[in-house]
């Protein structure tokens, strides 16, 4: 969970900055590493080196990287002797958030109560990055606990990881929980990643790490071998330098599992997200800006936000001002008794089929474990959510069905559907979130604006894209939709991207 709703105060940020650099700027993307190990012009070995050459300088700054595989560079060294040009991620590293399993390392969630969680096979995610020929690098740090321990927890500190650093200012939040994978995207030291979601947890830290994100239409992604917060909101989904490579991922990641069955229908909705990327596509889209979600930020991030709008005029789409979602603001309790159920049930699950060698086997062996080891667990935040997850009852109880259907219809059907179809619309719109906050152990996180908990809570996907930098941090624009209109808002965001100014690396890299 990206975000505790209640914090919620501004920062002030001045001095709106945009680089006129072009696009051929991220010439470390999938996309182009792909062109260069098909020309011949590098190697999968070169590629896995390069990054681990960069990662070994600039990780201990940032600790974004939480465990190097031992196999990867193995694995280079086949693809280079074994080309197969049919696989669309040959020779290219890439990396999880350490809540997804790769077989023969541990997956932590960010806790050192499951240092000892080997996994035994991959995560369904992982087995099809492997058989797309992606070299699979290590692990990326999270907020622990998918940042559903505390209401005062910091974003991107983990008891296992350590605290994960912006790269554009070390000082500031990487946002949480993917905030390994957004850090270590941001600060190139791997051209892309996988993170997770249940609320503002794959596009809060894109948009603040300067990332394309995507958290897709839930169950169009399996979430077996991954640990979970809630069945009901959690997916995975990429987070890359550019939108075609976030398509590119999706192509390999997207796609039913008979072990989850919320995937069922995923074949079927699965298409070629790559196809149909076109600068044009913004071209008679009819897009509405959510006026709630776009209220309570800085001057600066306005601005860029209103001049992110013009481009989108630019490029022919049609502004549709001041769109309402019904049942905006009602939503959020309901969320949050469904998240606290699900967390109990669905980890009580999942740490009842973790190997022997784990001691915690219930989420009250692990609050357990945090209270007996609390100097390394809790030296910041404490563990009230995990107390007030722990003190629901099964899931079959009245209150969370009745929080859980009202949760669905009134932020799906009646929420955003609703105003997409009153308004004719293609996409919402709205700022993904404000600039990076301090990282500040004693307040915790301090959250200008949200756009994530509508899509969120719905089960539809999201997509934030870099809009520029205010005061030299970025912000994200983000586009979503209705159920299945993945590769739609790909198109969209797409198009936004090849318009806007381009986002300039951090200064670490300089």
């Amino acid at each position: 969970m990206q975000e505790q709703k209640h914090l919620v105060l501004s920062i002030a940020l001045a001095c709106m900055t945009f680089s006129v650099a072009s696009h051929a700027q991220n010439t470390e993307d999938l996309h182009q590493l792909k062109q260069d190990l098909q020309s011949g012009k590098t190697t999968a070995v070169q590629i896995l080196e390069h990054y681990q050459t960069r990662s070994d300088k600039l990780n201990p700054q940032i600790a974004a990287v939480s465990a190097v595989r031992a196999d990867a560079k193995q694995d280079a060294v086949s693809a280079d002797k074994n080309k197969n040009p049919r696989l669309p991620l040959q020779g290219l590293p890439v990396m999880v958030k350490d809540n997804i399993a790769i077989q023969g390392m541990p997956t932590t969630a960010g806790s050192l109560a499951l240092a000892n969680n080997v996994a035994n096979s991959d995560a369904f995610i992982v087995a099809k990055l492997r058989a797309a020929g992606a070299v699979l690098a290590g692990k990326t740090n999270l907020s622990e606990w998918a940042n559903f321990r505390s209401t005062k927890s910091t974003s991107g500190w983990s008891s296992a990881g350590g605290q994960t650093r912006n790269p554009y200012n070390l000082g500031k939040t990487p946002c949480g929980s993917s905030s390994g994978s957004g850090a270590a995207v941001a600060a190139r030291l791997i051209p892309a990643a996988i993170g997770t979601e249940t609320d503002g947890s794959i596009v809060c830290p894109a948009a603040v790490n300067g990332l394309v994100g995507f958290k897709p239409t839930l169950g169009l992604v399996s979430r077996t071998g991954i640990v979970p917060l809630s069945h009901s909101q959690d997916t995975a989904g990429p987070m890359t330098l550019t939108v075609r490579d976030a398509a590119l991922l999706m192509n390999v990641i997207a796609g039913s599992d008979p072990s989850d069955t919320a995937t069922k229908a995923a074949d079927q909705h699965k298409v070629d997200y790559t196809q149909g990327l076109d600068p044009q596509a913004l071209k008679g889209k009819r897009i509405g800006i959510v006026s709630k979600l776009v209220k309570g930020y800085d001057k600066q991030s306005l601005a860029l936000f209103k001049r992110s709008v013009e481009i989108l005029k630019a490029q022919g789409a049609i502004i549709i001002d001041q769109v309402e979602i019904p049942h905006l603001e009602k939503t959020g309790k309901d969320e949050y008794t469904v998240l606290l159920y699900d967390f109990k049930a669905d980890l009580n699950a999942y740490l009842a089929t973790t190997p022997s060698a784990v001691s915690t086997r219930s989420m009250a062996d692990v609050m357990a474990f945090n209270k007996k080891n609390a100097k390394q667990m809790m030296p910041h935040f404490a563990q009230e959510i995990m107390q007030q997850a722990q003190a629901k009852g099964p899931l079959s109880d009245k209150a969370y069905l009745e929080a859980s259907e009202r949760a669905k219809r009134l932020s799906g059907p009646e929420g955003i559907d609703a105003a997409l179809k009153k308004h004719q619309l293609d996409a919402l719109i709205a700022p993904t979130t404000g600039p990076a906050w301090d990282i500040n152990y004693k307040k915790g996180d301090v959250i200008t604006g949200s756009a994530s908990s509508p899509a969120a809570i719905a089960g539809y996907p999201h997509l934030t894209v870099p809009m520029g930098l205010v005061k030299d941090l970025p912000v994200g624009l983000s586009f979503f939709a209705g159920a299945w209109s993945d590769a739609s808002l790909l198109k969209m965001g797409y198009a936004f991207e090849q318009a806007r100014p381009a986002l300039p690396a951090p200064k670490l890299l300089k």
